[in-house]
Parts: structure tokens; sequence; C-alpha cells
């Protein structure tokens, strides 16, 4: 019979992470649906609870962060039972490998290595992977990566060897150029003379240097936008909803008409 399934029953960390561990085993080990689990089944769930930790976290909801860190934790325990399956790891090995890493990547704490900020410890981890096999700096940025947190993560990871502009006008030097040739490509005297490959070419430069720009500016640019996606769903969802009130579908006000539930909305 599964013991220490009671509300609370944990009172220490180490305790509560066995107590998961126990459940864990238990479920593998008893519920149709646990056991038939691999890691490619399990993987687009894990994506899923990850982007629902995002949002919380935006949203400042501690309440909800705090019960997707769980689900995020029982993840991971679960990709570690299935490998203790098979025999390529366990638990604990994932353990001991995540903490000898951060020891080896902060010479500074666990060695004689000095740094003077952050960004000393930036580069001094880039070259530390290095060191350890990896052949390119930016080979460590995931493939699957969505674009936006790619670009930045490369620039990030370019920037802890050095590669990197000196003074944040330099950058908005460039953010200027690359709009300057982004709109030399799209504003084409006659629309069918555009060639859409080089505009979209010049587009993505433009993205790839205001990403850079934000950077210097200490401004996460995934966070910018999602935070502007959500302003602009809430404001469109209360132009619907004052559009629904008076009777009128949105397929039949003109922009004028819409334009001052939408300026209502700006002003909540």
């Amino acid at each position: 019979m599964p013991q220490n399934i009671a509300p609370g029953t944990a009172t220490t960390p180490a305790t509560a992470f066995e107590r998961l561990l126990q459940i864990m085993d238990t479920l593998r080990e008893q519920c149709p649906w646990d056991m038939k689990q691999t890691m490619e089944t399990l993987r687009h769930l894990t994506i899923e609870e990850t982007y629902e930790l995002s949002d919380a976290i935006l949203e400042g909801d501690l309440q909800e962060v705090k019960k997707e860190l769980g689900d995020i934790m029982l993840h991971l325990v679960f990709y570690a039972r299935i490998g203790s399956e098979s025999n390529h790891f366990t638990i604990t090995d994932v353990l001991n490998g995540i903490c000898d890493k951060l020891i080896s990547r902060h010479p500074h704490i666990y060695g004689d290595v000095e740094v003077k900020n952050d960004q000393d410890v930036k580069r001094n981890w880039e070259q530390l992977k290095l060191k350890e096999g990896n052949k390119s700096v930016l080979g460590g940025v995931p493939v699957s990566l969505p674009a936006l947190v790619k670009a930045s993560r490369i620039q990030e990871k370019a920037r802890g060897v050095g590669f990197d502009w000196e003074e944040k006008s330099q950058v908005w030097e460039k953010v200027e150029e690359e709009l300057q040739e982004f709109k030399d490509e799209f504003n084409a005297a006659a629309p069918e003379s555009i060639d859409k490959e080089k505009a979209e070419a010049e587009f993505g430069d433009l993205l790839f240097s205001l990403i850079n720009y934000a950077r210097f500016i200490d401004i996460n640019p995934e966070n910018a936008l999602e935070k502007t996606n959500k302003k602009f769903i809430k404001r469109f969802q209360y132009l619907e909803t004052k559009a629904l009130e008076a009777g009128k579908a949105l397929k039949d006000m003109t922009l004028a008409e819409m334009d001052i539930y939408w300026n209502e909305a700006k002003n909540q």
C-alpha cells in the first residue's frame, strides 16, 4: 500500500522530494496511463507546462507559479524514472551531474578564480564549456528554440566571448541602418516588383538588430512582446464585449466605430 500520500506529510525539502519519488514509482507501476508514457509522449506536455509557467510568471501570479513548478518537477522526475528503467541514468545521476557542473562552472566560488562582475562570470562559463569539449560557443543553443528566444541566446553567447558592440549607440545605428535597408526593399515603386524573399531577409536583419538593442538596455524581447500580446488581447476582447453590448458585429463596424471602443480600452 502506498505510504505518505496524505497532504502535507513532508516537512523538509529532502523528505518532500523523496515523497514525490515514491509516488512516481507507485504511479509508474500501477497507473495504466503513467505506465504507458515514454520520453517522446511526455515531451510536448513538458513544453506546454513550461509555457504555462512562463505565463504565470508574466502575470505575477505566484500561487500559479508554485503549481506550475510542481508540474514541471513531476515531469523531471518522470524522465529520470524512465531513464532508470533502461539503466541509462537515475535521478541520483541527474542531480549529481548538475551539482558537479555547477561546481566546475563556478571556479570563482569553488576555486581561486577572481571575477569583477556578472559579465566575467558569463565569459568564464562559455570558456569552460569550450574546454569541456563544445566545438562552438553557439553549439549550446537548442535548434528547436523559437526564433525570438534563439536570437537572444545567440547574442548572449557571442557576447560571452567578447564578440559584441562596445556602446549601445552603435547598436542603435545598426537598427537604423537595417530599418533603412528594409524600407528600401519593401517600398519599391510598384508592388509587383518587390522581392519578397529579399525583403524577408532584411526584415529578419531588422528584428535581429532590435533584439540586440533590447539586450543592451536590459529588456527581454520575449517578455516585452508577450506583454504586448496580452495587452492587445485584453483590449480587443473589450472591443468585442462592447460591440456585443451595443448589438453590433465587428465585421459590420467601421474602423472609426471600433476606434471608439479601442480608445476606451486603452484608458481602462
